[in-house]
């Protein structure tokens, strides 16, 4: 199936060119290549089948054939050196630091504003800077637990942090789904080379969570708080309280009570030391945020703010994965850490800057245009894939409101192979590692490798049509060619 496989003038992350494949995915081509074609295609629709029973699912909201679906894979992993995970991994941990200090002292001393580092209105007029957050001190100090970083490759090789997800990254279930997945349906890649395990995400998590509880408290009660079955990621939800051994909970599930969070039970209320939050920040307590919220628990935040619940993440986080503060994270890190960056960000453009916005406007073919604010692959231009009325209405809604927008060159993203159809063709991909700050930060070994299934696409959401592979770190790199 590999025979006639256009490498393309894209990187791609399995062959150096046509034939010849990179020194760490030589193992995976040479233990593909004893599979006859019909043998790999069935071990293919025999994956999905699994993925079907597993009942690996996510929502789209405003569907017309229906809510939920099956997250699409693709059984060809992407491999990744051990050596370069190394360099992925530092870069990962050094950002998170410097986040949670920047999420800390914007809620607190401002000196990075004072400073003039970063400009104040970007922060303080921000509709993710939460006003009533100001003064909290979580627990140890950290306010982004779980992280989801997006990663992007150019066609020069160069590894980009394209955002930052510290509200409510998800996903990290397909990454535990697909390893399962890929162990049952194809053993004998595993023989080859010996690949980091991801399966330990769960107590990590876990771990990470208990932490946070008051120290007084030696069996810490966890729950998972979720929006409901409608949320786009309710399976991921209940999949992770499952994993971990706690209670899914929504907000009509929970009660201020004495001055503690309490759960109901069908034995009575039972006190809640640690919240891992699935629900955006403004839902959490309509008494401090949002009051027509029905998702969250009314009077939540006070509790928060006493010390007798912890919450993760912290809420507030959402400042830092803004998309006009990520053009500043290099300057935040050097601020803070007094370190070089070890990953580069995409060149960004900020609309609000009039220079800025006056290259963006006369060069929207050739960029990547997003909001400040936006998700999901939702409400973006993709200059040269779009038309001349995409530009033109993507060009009124700059000049009416700047500061929304974002732009980036449109960068040649790398390709793996995957299976379409009866043939093996290179898609888009993107990889999304998950990090917990803990008493230290673990990052997942490799994460979640995102797919543009559609021919010659860049956007690699879900709700856009993409789909999903594993995602392979070697342990080792000493013996990259043993079959």
């Amino acid at each position: 199936m590999f025979e006639d496989y256009d490498v393309g003038d894209f990187y791609d992350e399995m062959f150096l060119m046509p034939g010849v494949p990179r020194p760490e995915a030589a193992f995976l081509m040479q233990t593909l290549s004893l599979l006859r074609d019909e043998e790999i295609l069935r071990r293919q629709a025999t994956a999905e089948q699994s993925l079907l029973h597993l009942g690996i699912t996510f929502n789209v909201y405003g569907s017309q054939d229906g809510i939920e679906k099956i997250f699409p894979f693709d059984l060809i992993p992407r491999v990744i050196a051990a050596r370069e995970w190394a360099w992925i991994e530092a870069g990962l941990q050094q950002r998170i630091r410097a986040l949670n200090a920047f999420i800390a002292d914007v809620y607190g001393e401002q000196r990075i504003l004072r400073d003039g580092v970063v400009p104040s209105d970007l922060v303080l007029t921000n509709p993710a800077y939460l006003e009533a957050c100001r003064g909290l001190r979580p627990p140890h100090d950290i306010w982004c637990h779980i992280t989801g970083t997006d990663l992007v490759r150019d066609c020069d090789g160069q590894i980009y942090v394209l955002e930052d997800n510290l509200r409510c990254p998800s996903g990290v279930s397909y990454v535990l789904g697909n390893r399962s997945v890929m162990k049952y349906t194809l053993p004998q890649l595993f023989e080859a080379a010996t690949i980091r395990p991801v399966a330990t995400y769960p107590s990590k998590l876990l771990e990470t969570l208990k932490r946070l509880a008051p120290e007084h408290i030696l069996d810490p009660t966890v729950v998972v708080l979720t929006p409901g079955v409608a949320n786009s990621a309710y399976f991921e939800h209940s999949f992770l309280a499952q994993q971990m051994g706690v209670e899914l909970v929504e907000g009509r599930d929970l009660v201020v009570d004495g001055g503690l969070v309490k759960m109901r039970t069908t034995r009575g209320l039972k006190p809640v030391d640690v919240i891992y939050r699935r629900i955006d920040d403004t839902f959490l307590d309509p008494e401090t945020f949002r009051p027509d919220s029905l998702l969250g628990v009314p009077g939540l935040m006070q509790v928060y703010r006493s010390g007798r619940v912890a919450l993760a993440n912290a809420p507030g986080t959402g400042v830092a994965d803004d998309k006009a503060i990520y053009a500043y994270v290099p300057d935040i890190i050097r601020y803070y850490l007094s370190e070089t960056p070890i990953l580069p960000n995409v060149p960004t453009h900020l609309c609000r800057d009039p220079e800025a916005r006056a290259y963006v406007l006369d060069h929207l073919e050739q960029l990547v245009v997003k909001t400040t604010g936006g998700s999901g692959g939702y409400g973006m231009l993709v200059g040269p894939a779009s038309t001349a009325l995409e530009r033109d209405a993507f060009r009124e809604r700059i000049l009416a409101r700047p500061e929304d927008y974002i732009a980036q060159p449109a960068l040649r993203l790398s390709r793996v192979p995957a299976i379409v159809g009866d043939r093996i063709e290179g898609r888009h991909v993107d990889l999304r590692p998950y990090i917990l700050y803990g008493e230290d930060i673990f990052v997942l070994p490799g994460g979640l490798t995102r797919v543009a299934l559609r021919r010659g696409s860049l956007v690699v959401n879900s709700s856009q049509g993409g789909g999903s592979k594993d995602t392979w770190v070697l342990a080792d790199d000493h013996d990259l060619t043993r079959p």
